[in-house]
């Protein structure tokens, strides 16, 4: 057990030192918007918001593990440009992206980017103390619910224009369905709200909170599957087949974190169920070498085994809750088998960090960032914390006979 957690530890280190080292933007401010697969800056690419708040979360989690004050000063230095840059003072929320001079370039008001914020925020407050980023995370939940809450349906609507009127095209990417309610950002709020209760106890955000789970259990979990519908109209009606291993096993563990957040023991009660049903659901889409494969289409019969970063940082973390809430030893061998694979594919011993991914054939998946809008330290960076912090809780199993 000490010589994982110390596997871990170097690695956690190895992430960060890449990030503090390759990405700050020492021309124009902040961290450049994006590094190619070659490990090639490109200076004048867009910046992304989400991005920027998963880099201030990444460096403040990391300081409140150990108070290491360059690592403060990356997640000041993150804070500051949120606050210039990605922060709308005339209609309130954040700009999606910027451009590399950090001038307003897409400023729609994407839900999942407002939840990001929030999530950054609420962890540099922990981290730092600094009242602005509480009173900024605040703000930024005042902002969703006021604009996006359903008050009909329940739940979050996907986007909004930068002055809060409709959109037609709410989708967060391309590969994205054009629906009213996608499983993704109401993941990602119920993480930041989660995370913002924990340094503010507010009556509204615990309410909202709760909320949130109860919305997961009446129409994103499917009740016989138990995996999760990625896109939903208004009115909660699935409107896609497709399975997202990543995303199942990265919900199992986040819906039970914000259960105990709230201190709820009912709930905390019916989401350690959910956590190892949607974990065993999860491990089909684990393969013979140990990763967890992308996604699955039923409706196709297909499925795609890519390797993504992302996936596996989640899968380890899933994993290691399923056994921690079951016992079930098979989950613990199935947590070691993701982070063989991990260590042998994707950690870039080379140049640093992880690769995107690697195809079925473990091939490295071209074209795709090190580092980007999407290509972030805040998954793997959020695995090695995990883990680091769970293992000391959890007794190796016995080998079998």
């Amino acid at each position: 057990m000490m010589q994982q957690a110390e596997a871990f530890q170097e690695e956690l280190d190895r992430i960060l030192t890449y990030w503090s080292t390759h990405m700050l933007d020492t021309a124009h401010g902040g961290f450049y918007g994006q590094i190619t697969d070659e490990n090639n800056v490109v200076a004048q690419a867009p910046k992304g918001s989400v991005l920027n708040a998963r880099i201030l979360w990444t460096f403040s989690a990391a300081y409140r593990r150990q108070p290491n004050p360059t690592h403060l000063a990356l997640a000041t230095r993150a804070f500051g440009y949120l606050e210039k840059h990605f922060l709308d003072a005339e209609h309130g929320g954040v700009f999606w992206s910027v451009d590399y001079l950090g001038q307003p370039l897409d400023t729609r008001k994407q839900i999942y980017a407002l939840a990001f914020a929030v999530y950054g925020l609420s962890e540099y407050y922990a981290a730092s103390g600094n009242e602005r980023a509480l009173q900024h995370a605040q703000a930024l939940f005042r902002a969703i619910e006021q604009h996006s809450f359903d008050p009909e349906h329940g739940g979050y609507l996907e986007a909004l224009a930068r002055d809060w009127s409709p959109l037609a095209d709410l989708r967060l990417s391309d590969k994205d369905a054009n629906e009213k309610k996608t499983m993704n950002t109401h993941l990602h709020i119920l993480e930041a709200y989660t995370n913002l209760y924990r340094v503010w106890p507010d009556p509204q955000l615990r309410a909202q909170t709760q909320e949130l789970l109860e919305v997961f259990q009446a129409h994103i979990i499917d009740p016989t599957s138990h995996q999760l519908h990625l896109f939903l109209d208004e009115q909660w009606q699935p409107k896609s087949t497709l399975v997202s291993f990543g995303h199942d096993i990265e919900a199992s563990w986040l819906l039970l974190e914000a259960a105990e957040v709230l201190g709820n023991e009912d709930l905390v009660t019916q989401f350690r169920r959910v956590a190892v049903d949607m974990a065993t659901t999860a491990t089909r889409g684990l393969d013979t070498d140990g990763g967890l494969n992308y996604e699955f289409d039923p409706a196709q019969e297909h499925g795609d085994r890519d390797k993504h970063w992302w996936v596996q940082a989640e899968a380890m973390v899933g994993l290691l809750n399923a056994y921690q809430v079951s016992g079930q030893r098979r989950f613990y061998e199935q947590f070691q088998a993701v982070w063989e694979f991990t260590r042998t594919h994707l950690l870039d011993y080379a140049h640093g960090e992880w690769l995107w991914g690697v195809t079925a054939t473990h091939l490295p998946m071209t074209g795709e960032d090190k580092a980007g809008f999407w290509k972030c330290p805040y998954h793997n960076t959020r695995a090695c914390l995990e883990v680091l912090a769970r293992l000391p809780k959890v007794p190796v199993p016995a080998r079998a006979n």
